[in-house]
């Protein structure tokens, strides 16, 4: 087992990432400050692990509920779900929450911990790819409005996140791909090395080879986990994880949350994100097929829908978190592994790169 740490003062907290560690109630016993233990899960991961996990808080007042399976179910009415469960149970402002599940179930969790008796404790044990590289490291909580995705949520960091690689044995093949995305993005914006070692590598990461994986979780956790210590709350250099997620935000809430992964939409963005650049004359256009062959071997998407024309990427960007001062704000390319954050793009080029990477038939 690995561990890393999140360094934010007091409220540091460990990373555990290894085979088969959900039984081990070591890892809990020091962040879990009650007796009191509300696990959250989903229809999809409850017949899977909640069985294994009620057993890890065996010797606590545990209960669960489980929420029901998709992107479209992060809103507020599913979030009052987890209250309802809370206050029925007589949870107190020292309980704990315990999201147990991919990106959307930690989010939840999150927020729902954040705003619970103006915030309790929770622990992220995260069974999707994309949810152990990423957004279960953090502390970013919320959920989605018709108008925006996470337009509505909270900064909220968990106790510990448990990360046990034996879960992505029952993942499947597209939720693979979609964790990929956000691991790509790690190499993209500061790590050029480990774009050599993704490109050396795929075929083995999609295969789900074990120590792949592992190596690949701990490298993406590691990198995030700086970032976050350096900036909790995305006033500087960590608004470039970001990369390829205001483009991706804007087809996942564009199209119907739901429609297209999270991963899958980040995938395309980044692309669309290494086209502006190359067309800014930031990339080469080898450079640029560099991104799409690895984004394109990841099994991702490399097309925008062809319902998402320049108006409507617009009118959904500028819903954008990273919108400010009326000027949307995008993660691009100096070069390869070295990204930054700019309002200073030429709009016509922006358009120019949407219609290139516009589906000609509507996914």
């Amino acid at each position: 087992m690995k561990t890393l740490k999140v360094n934010l003062g007091e409220r540091s907290y460990p990373i555990y990432i290894g085979s088969d560690i959900l039984d081990q109630k070591n890892l809990i016993k020091p962040v879990v400050s009650s007796k009191q233990v509300m696990i959250v899960t989903n229809e999809t991961v409850a017949p899977l692990y909640l069985e294994k996990v009620l057993e890890l808080f065996s010797d606590y007042q545990c209960e669960s509920v489980i929420l029901p399976d998709g992107e479209q179910y992060k809103n507020l009415k599913v979030l009052d779900t987890i209250f309802d469960a809370l206050l029925s149970k007589h949870f107190d402002r020292h309980c704990t929450l315990v999201a147990l599940g991919g990106g959307v179930v930690g989010d939840m969790t999150g927020f729902a911990a954040a705003c619970y008796q103006r915030g309790v404790n929770f622990i992220q044990i995260p069974t999707t790819l994309l949810a152990q590289v990423d957004s279960s490291v953090g502390g970013k909580t919320g959920v989605n409005h018709p108008r925006g995705k996470n337009m509505i949520g909270a900064f909220h960091q968990p106790q510990a996140v448990i990360i046990d690689t034996d879960t992505l044995n029952t993942l499947d093949d597209r939720q693979l791909s979609a964790g990929l995305a956000e691991i790509i993005k790690y190499g993209l914006i500061r790590d050029r090395k480990f774009i050599d070692w993704l490109e050396d590598n795929m075929d083995k990461l999609l295969s789900r080879d074990p120590d792949y994986l592992a190596q690949a979780i701990e490298i993406s956790c590691a990198c995030k986990a700086e970032v976050v210590a350096a900036d909790e709350k995305e006033s500087g250099v960590r608004a470039l994880l970001n990369l390829g997620h205001t483009f991706g935000h804007a087809i996942e809430t564009g199209t119907g949350y739901g429609n297209w992964l999270h991963g899958e939409g980040v995938g395309t963005g980044m692309l669309m994100a290494a086209d502006l650049s190359m067309r800014q004359g930031w990339l080469t256009e080898a450079d640029l097929k560099r991104v799409e062959d690895l984004v394109d071997r990841a099994n991702l998407p490399t097309r925008s829908p062809a319902t998402m024309d320049y108006q409507k990427f617009m009118d959904l960007m500028a819903v954008d978190k990273k919108v400010r001062d009326g000027k949307i704000n995008l993660v691009l390319y100096k070069s390869l592994g070295d990204a930054f954050v700019t309002n200073e793009f030429d709009h016509e080029l922006l358009k120019e790169t949407i219609e290139a990477h516009r589906a000609i038939n509507s996914d």
